[in-house]
């Protein structure tokens, strides 16, 4: 692994905006296709890499930004949007800029470029893909779901989160895995992010894990690293 300090980008007083990049794979200069996986709570960008890292074909670049204090937002992902900032404006920046660099500066386009996560990385991830909707190379989300207080149909008392995404996936491959006893995710979160992601015209694959608990299993294993072979296909 190494690390780029070319993909660091500051943003005002925003805590992730200077933080590492930690890298894997093939080199940047030489890649084809790209995958920008994010850590969740109190972990590293190395350690999302060694998960990553096994399943990745050799042509893939790997790239892990590292979230200052180890968290993107200090409360939960179910949490009102405002008690979350400015963490969660952050590290949304961080994962644009990073496509931002991927695509100007290494001529890497965006439908040749997966993004995830596992946890507050696949929050993090899939609130980002959500909002700014377009042909990804895919999108993965382990043990995680979109960010905000709220679930459809939306509740009463109102709440925060209203799921009023706009735009095309234009057909992006989208994984989500999680327990269907997940101490930190709702099922239902993760049954609100499909049926959003299909709305905007995505190819979802959700995938419900009895008894599992917060981790990875190896059935979601197999299933990432079949969209990163089709990744690394070439165009």
């Amino acid at each position: 692994m190494s690390t780029l300090s070319s993909l660091d980008r500051h943003h005002g007083n925003d805590p992730h905006g200077e933080t590492q990049v930690v890298l894997a794979g093939a080199n940047l200069d030489a890649a084809h296709a790209a995958v920008v996986f994010i850590h969740g709570r109190g972990a590293t960008a190395e350690s999302i890499l060694r998960l990553i890292a096994p399943l990745a074909p050799e042509s893939v670049a790997l790239i892990a930004p590292q979230a200052r204090g180890r968290t993107w937002y200090p409360n939960s992902f179910l949490a009102a949007l405002e008690d979350n900032e400015p963490g969660l404006s952050s590290g949304l920046r961080r994962i644009g800029s990073l496509l931002d660099t991927l695509n100007a500066t290494y001529s890497i386009p965006t439908d040749r470029i997966m993004i995830g996560g596992f946890s507050q990385g696949a929050c993090l991830s899939t609130e980002y893909a959500a909002r700014f909707p377009t042909r990804y190379g895919g999108i993965i989300g382990l043990s995680g779901g979109l960010i905000g207080n709220g679930m459809i149909p939306n509740e009463d008392p109102p709440n925060d989160k209203q799921f009023n995404y706009d735009g095309d996936f234009e057909e992006t491959p989208v994984f989500l895995g999680c327990s269907d006893r997940d101490p930190h995710i709702p099922q239902k979160r993760v049954d609100d992010t499909a049926a959003v992601f299909r709305n905007l015209n995505a190819s979802v694959d959700k995938r419900i894990y009895e008894g599992m608990g917060h981790i990875v299993n190896d059935d979601e294993r197999k299933s990432v690293q079949e969209l990163l072979a089709r990744l690394a296909e070439p165009a």
